[in-house]
């Protein structure tokens, strides 16, 4: 990614955000937005995903360390993100049908919890993931799909999440192309990503601002331009059933819980969610519909 050109609208005019510092490397990372389309990202980003994306990011000890992935799928009933598998399956059956015959893929699926969860629930769900995780995946006989099988199952999902996956890559466009590819023509791709609005003037202090990994940042209207320009419908179904367990899973992310404790039964979860919610504007991104 460079400054020559946004990768979501193709402008060419800039302004510069700041300086943010890296949190495992030595490194400034420079913040800009696209003028016309108000895509912000790090203008020169760390690509050396062996690297980033390593055995100890894995384990939480990379550049966010309030992850622990693989903590997550070795004890799946005391981690604190089945919230957040929960939310997902429950607001992806709220936008469209899902049976045990619904073909899921979920797109950067790290360690395979959300796939695990989702084959619980009877759901066809399989993963795809790169690097280190990779391995881990087959040990641990979590379906998953390479990118050599990507053409071959062309058409052939109804359903495919990404969670906290676009953020993540120098070139949204691409992948987002890349998905519309594997899901059929009338397809669901939700995705879960920061809302960059709230935070339009003062992105720098924006907790959820990690240069190492975090690269591409988007606002609602953004990230349905990038959307368009992958064939997809850009809906906005707002805040509904789901989003109080994504939310609280991510609130208790914030604060550094990585098990659930019996105390979180006296919190009242909905007013908590709906008024998290209302300041950061979550559900206020697009899913998308593969157009025909």
């Amino acid at each position: 990614m460079s400054a020559d050109a946004c990768p979501i609208c193709g402008g060419s005019a800039f302004d510069s955000l700041g300086v943010v510092a890296g949190t495992i490397t030595q490194r400034q990372f420079q913040l800009c937005r696209c003028r016309a389309c108000q895509f912000v990202f790090v203008a020169n980003p760390w690509l050396e995903y062996d690297l980033i994306y390593s055995e100890d990011y894995y384990n939480g000890r990379g550049a966010d360390t309030k992850l622990n992935y693989v903590g997550e799928v070795q004890n799946p009933t005391r981690t604190v993100r089945r919230y957040e598998w929960r939310g997902v399956l429950e607001r992806v059956r709220s936008l469209a049908h899902v049976s045990e015959r619904t073909a899921w893929l979920d797109y950067g699926c790290g360690t395979g919890g959300l796939v695990e969860y989702l084959r619980s629930q009877s759901v066809d769900a399989i993963g795809f993931e790169q690097g280190w995780c990779v391995e881990l995946l087959r040990k641990n006989c979590t379906p998953i799909l390479n990118e050599d099988d990507f053409d071959r199952n062309s058409g052939s999902f109804d359903v495919v999440s990404a969670i906290e996956v676009i953020e993540h890559t120098p070139d949204p466009i691409a992948v987002l192309r890349t998905i519309r590819h594997l899901l059929k023509p009338g397809g669901l791709l939700f995705m879960t990503t920061g809302n960059a609005e709230p935070f339009r003037d003062r992105i720098t202090s924006w907790r959820y601002v990690t240069p190492e990994v975090h690269i591409s940042y988007f606002e609602p209207a953004t990230l349905a331009r990038a959307l368009r320009a992958a064939r997809f419908e850009p809906l906005f179904p707002g805040y509904g059933p789901g989003w109080q367990d994504i939310i609280r899973y991510k609130l208790l992310m914030s604060l550094r819980r990585k098990w659930s404790n019996p105390v979180e039964g006296v919190v009242p979860w909905g007013l908590m969610a709906r008024s998290i919610d209302a300041r950061l504007r979550l559900s206020a991104q697009p899913v998308g519909q593969a157009a025909g």
